[in-house]
């Protein structure tokens, strides 16, 4: 692609032109709506003309929309669609190297979805899942930390690098005894298993899902199953992990077994559990970090990825939070 650049009074305007027509109407959006978004975050103002696109403004800001204008060209080249957050996203990863975000290749492919990071925590945390036995991603709600450990144990398991997936979360809301529960085991533990359910969904046709959970390629299972256990030749994923206990926590993370994958993830700032009883994965990050072969991402508000107010309510009650423990009104 070209581009053109002229300077007036501290205002650049930068035009840049695309090769490829076809793939504009979904690179600007419908009546510009991406444009408008890039334009609205950066304070820059952007005119579609033809397949141009003059950018006007800070130096920093024309910038930054170039590159977040490239990546998400390079998406559509690669065969990839665009979301409204995938727009954010191209933004957030600008000045990370290219082949984090838009890339020819996907950062992980599944079945049913070629998914990037949107975030450079995400790219660090999927290259620690790659390349660590052992990885906790720690961090608010809308971060990706659970979809993206999903994502990598089916990419992980069809590449075939594991034979099976043991996805688990504690049944905290029912205290682990789940006997009162109407149903089979399986209607018992579904509940508090949803998440990884629809993130399972999300990257394999339904009748695969169903066929490797008969089968037992993929077991989902409450926490206390994974007691007595040694996990071999498998990604190991637990999730809201902040609801084990310490000794919980140690029982789930010695039964890592050879050529196994296991990732830990949880929300400190939502712990569950009974008051006074310290949580397992607040207690297992201060215990290990620095371990060699152990990875830990701590994802900020600023790595939320679904609607935009999430981020803002995190931010809120972290404000809240830090009000408190510095003994000040919130």
């Amino acid at each position: 692609m070209n581009s053109i650049l002229t300077e007036d009074m501290g205002t650049i305007t930068h035009v840049i032109e695309f090769e490829d027509n076809r793939l504009l109407p979904e690179l600007f959006g419908e009546h510009d709506k991406n444009l408008v978004r890039i334009e609205a975050q950066l304070g820059i103002t952007l005119i579609n003309r033809g397949n141009q696109v003059a950018m006007t403004g800070s130096k920093d800001g024309v910038a930054l929309a170039e590159e977040g204008l490239n990546r998400l060209y390079s998406r559509l080249r690669s065969g990839e669609s665009l979301e409204d957050a995938d727009i954010d996203a191209a933004l957030r990863m600008v000045g990370q190297p290219t082949d984090l975000f838009g890339q020819q290749e996907p950062i992980i492919r599944t079945r049913r979805r070629q998914i990037s990071p949107r975030t450079p925590l995400q790219a660090e945390y999927v290259d620690l899942i790659r390349g660590n036995d052992l990885v906790f991603g720690i961090g608010p709600a809308g971060t990706g930390k659970t979809y993206l450990a999903v994502c990598m144990a089916v990419s992980m398991m069809l590449s075939g690098q594991v034979e099976k997936m043991i996805l688990s979360r504690p049944a905290v809301e029912a205290g682990e005894r789940l006997g009162f529960l109407p149903g089979d085991m399986k209607e018992k533990v579904d509940p508090y298993l949803r998440p990884i359910y629809d993130a399972l969904y999300d990257t394999l046709p339904a009748d695969q899902v169903s066929r490797k959970l008969e089968n037992g390629e993929i077991e989902v299972a409450p926490l206390a199953f994974m007691r007595g256990r040694t996990l071999k030749n498998a990604f190991v994923l637990l999730d809201e992990a902040q609801n084990t206990t310490a000794m919980q926590m140690k029982m789930f993370l010695t039964r890592l077994g050879e050529n196994s994958r296991m990732v830990v993830t949880g929300d400190l700032s939502q712990i569950d559990l009974p008051p006074g009883q310290i949580s397992g994965l607040a207690e297992a990050v201060q215990t290990l970090s620095g371990i060699k072969g152990i990875g830990m991402t701590r994802f900020t508000s600023a790595d939320v990825v679904r609607h935009p107010l999430v981020s803002k309510i995190v931010q809120a009650y972290d404000a809240r939070d830090a009000a408190k423990a510095g003994g000040k009104p919130a």
